[in-house]
């Protein structure tokens, strides 16, 4: 018989959850519960919460993975500092909080900028953009014939990589809390 110690962090992981349910809660406390599991140990310990919701435990998760957060939940409170930002369903965040697609473009030259994030700005589609550490972030609201346009306007300056993020938990996040990194 292996000791806990020995568990892999997936296994050890469902063995903490099988203790917890053992008495049948009517409330389980779930704290950064995927935290360092591989994807099949996170898949399955998705489908473990979610059958222990569907027999009527109440599932108190915390996570910093809004991708779980959305899948999991029926509420979510987004907490920054302490404080409560925003309560709701995952849905309702989305579009109360008026998530918007997300564009990372990785530029090899930094050079000239300004004046693309001046057009940008002035764009009814154009939520925000600025320069980030690498090129450009531009919060818009929808790919929709804003892609095209960004993929020109930084033509000459290198574009290497484009990240598009559509509207998730994620972007309900870092609107609220902003966007810079912190400790």
């Amino acid at each position: 018989m292996s000791i806990p110690q020995q568990l892999s962090g997936g296994l050890a992981q469902r063995v903490q959850i099988a203790r917890a349910i053992a008495h049948r809660p009517t409330v389980l406390f779930l704290d950064e519960p995927s935290a360092g599991l591989d994807p099949q140990s996170r898949m399955a310990m998705w489908t473990a919460v979610e059958a222990l919701r569907k027999e009527g435990i109440a599932v108190l998760l915390t996570t910093h993975y809004m991708e779980e957060a959305d899948k999991l939940s029926d509420r979510v409170a987004i907490i920054d500092h302490g404080r409560v930002l925003a309560l709701g369903s995952p849905d309702t965040l989305k579009a109360s909080f008026g998530a918007k697609t997300l564009f990372q473009l990785k530029l090899r030259s930094m050079e000239g900028l300004e004046p693309v994030i001046q057009l940008l700005n002035v764009r009814e589609d154009v939520e925000s953009a600025e320069i980030t550490a690498q090129g450009l972030r531009v919060i818009g609201n929808t790919a929709d014939g804003l892609l095209p346009e960004l993929v020109q306007s930084v033509a000459g300056h290198g574009l290497h990589d484009l990240k598009i993020t559509e509207p998730s938990l994620e972007t309900v996040f870092i609107q609220l809390t902003g966007r810079d990194l912190r400790e």
